[in-house]
This record gives structure tokens, sequence and C-alpha cells, in this order.
């Protein structure tokens, strides 16, 4: 399945501006709030989003993060592992320290206890002793259903990190290198998540970011074989976060597709028409989220694909 009605989200305690992140981010963008000001507007955006996920009946799991150690960007927690339907979790290598510590025993214990099955855990944060990173579900987009993983490398996603799990999970691998301009420069996307996006039946990607062709053909000719209708965005509407979508479904078996009110305010009528023809989207309005963290709503879905007793 590509999809769960099951999502993990954090709430955050501590959430603000990440200088050790935004070395290679060019999302993020520092303010000059107070930092209580700028946790109160990221509470209120974080659980409203949660709020409008339950009112679609899309069942969230929200933990607290906790106060200590101090974790600016513990609410996007796909970064740090990801869950399957065999029952296997994977730990991942993260790119800056002061990430590290988002990966937390007392959550995973939390979510056994609250009736997820987990049969083996894969920690590979190992890497992180090399400077080999590759950060869960943002340096990956993966399409469960033809079993093949997109990766765009960077500094935070490395390709023997990312072929070792392409082999634990069984999945074949899609690598590419995709760029972006910052400020008259060419820079590596940092994450694949920020420029591509997989569906049941859509493919949202950025395939000018690909600015070799064989790479951006190989990329385009693996989704088209899956059967997936292709919807390409531009840099601007990248830059706007419309890459950085995920599709979600609910008890009900209904999907949804879901993206900031920025990225859906940078679509154009078409791209908008054709992802309400197979879904329906739902769009928080998450801004200080956005410019303070870099990340998305994506970014703040961690997929429970494990099964669970009722």
């Amino acid at each position: 399945m590509q999809t769960t009605p099951h999502i993990m989200m954090v709430r955050p305690s501590n959430f603000g501006f990440n200088p050790e992140t935004a070395m290679d981010n060019f999302y993020q963008k520092s303010d000059a709030r107070s930092s209580e000001e700028i946790q109160k507007l990221a509470m209120q955006e974080f659980d409203a989003f949660v709020a409008m996920l339950r009112d679609q009946r899309v069942n969230v799991e929200v933990v607290e993060d906790t106060a200590k150690p101090v974790k600016p960007d513990a609410l996007f927690p796909n970064n740090w592992i990801s869950t399957h339907s065999d029952g296997k979790m994977l730990l991942y290598p993260m790119y800056s320290p002061n990430r590290r510590p988002e990966r937390r025993k007392d959550l995973i214990e939390r979510l056994m206890k609250k009736g997820y099955q987990v049969s083996e855990i894969l920690d590979i944060s190992f890497f992180e002793k090399d400077a080999q990173f590759l950060e869960g579900t943002g340096s990956m987009v993966m399409d469960h259903e033809s079993k093949t993983i997109f990766a765009s490398y960077s500094d935070r996603t490395h390709p023997i990190p990312l072929r070792y799990v392409g082999e634990i999970l069984g999945y074949s691998v899609v690598g590419f290198h995709a760029v972006q301009e910052v400020k008259g420069e060419l820079a590596p996307i940092y994450h694949t998540n920020v420029m591509m996006h997989i569906g049941t039946d859509l493919a949202v990607v950025c395939l000018d970011a690909i600015p070799k062709a064989s790479e951006k053909q190989s990329v385009q000719r693996s989704l088209t074989q899956t059967g997936k209708k292709v919807i390409p965005i531009t840099g601007k509407q990248k830059f706007n976060f419309a890459g950085n979508m995920l599709e979600v479904s609910n008890d009900g078996g209904e999907k949804f597709t879901v993206m900031s009110q920025t990225a859906l305010d940078s679509l154009n009528v078409g791209q908008i028409q054709l992802i309400e023809k197979y879904t329906t989207i739902i769009s928080p309005s998450i801004p200080t989220i956005e410019k303070l963290g870099g990340g998305s709503a994506r970014c703040m879905m961690a997929e429970l694909f494990l099964p669970k007793k009722n």
C-alpha cells in the first residue's frame, strides 16, 4: 500500500530557527520575533494541522516533544524514522548533531504499547561515525507499490547508506542529482521530498531541478512505468513547497493529498484539478513552521505502516 491512515506527529517544545541545518537548507529564514512568540505560533499551527487531519478521520498519533535536550526540529520526525508493513522500523543517520537526540526509544515503546507491531528495529545511525547520512523519508521518496526509492544526492543523502536501505527493504534505487539556484549559484537540493512526491496514482516532481538529461529521463521513465500520472512543477513552485506533499488515507479508505496552504496557493488550476481527480486536498496553514524550519507539511508526518492490533 502506498498510503496509510496512521500518522505520527511530534508536538514541538522548543521550535525555532536551527543554525546548524540552515547551512544547506535555503528554505529556512531567521526571524526577529521572540522565541516565546515563535513557539506559541508553531504550536497553534501544529494543533490546527492535526485537527484538519482528524476531521477527515485520519488517525494521528500525537507525541509530545521533550523539553530537554532542546530540539528545534523535533516536529519533523520523518527524517529519523520510517516504518514498513512487514513490521520493520528503520532509524536513520542524521546530518546535524543537534537533531540526533530526536531519535527517542520512549517514543518507539509508546507506539508498541498502542498496538503497533514491530518485528525488527534496524538502527543504521552508525553511519554517522563515518559522516555518511540518510535522513529518512526526507532523503528518500518511496513508491511502495513498485518497491522503488527515489533519492537526490546531497550532504544529507549519501549513496552507501542509500544502497544499504534498498537492500534491507528489497527496493531498487533511482539516485540522481537535483540542484536549485541560490544567490546566483547552483546548490544541491537538501532533501528529495522538497522536489518530489509520489502517491497511489500521481507523482509530483520538479524535473527542471535535475540538470543531467540521462538522470531526468531515468526519473521520468521510472515514474511513468509504474502507471503514475506525472505532474511537473516549476522551480518557483518548489520553493513554495509544492513538492512537499504526502498522500494519506482515512479509516474508510478515502485518499487525501496533504500540502501546505503555501504549496496549494502556488499551484495552477490544471495541477489542482488533476490532484483532485484522484484525492481530496488537505492544506494546513503553517507559515511560521515553513519559514523558520525550512520544512513543510510532508516533513511533519511520519507514516505508520506497521501492522496494528485492534
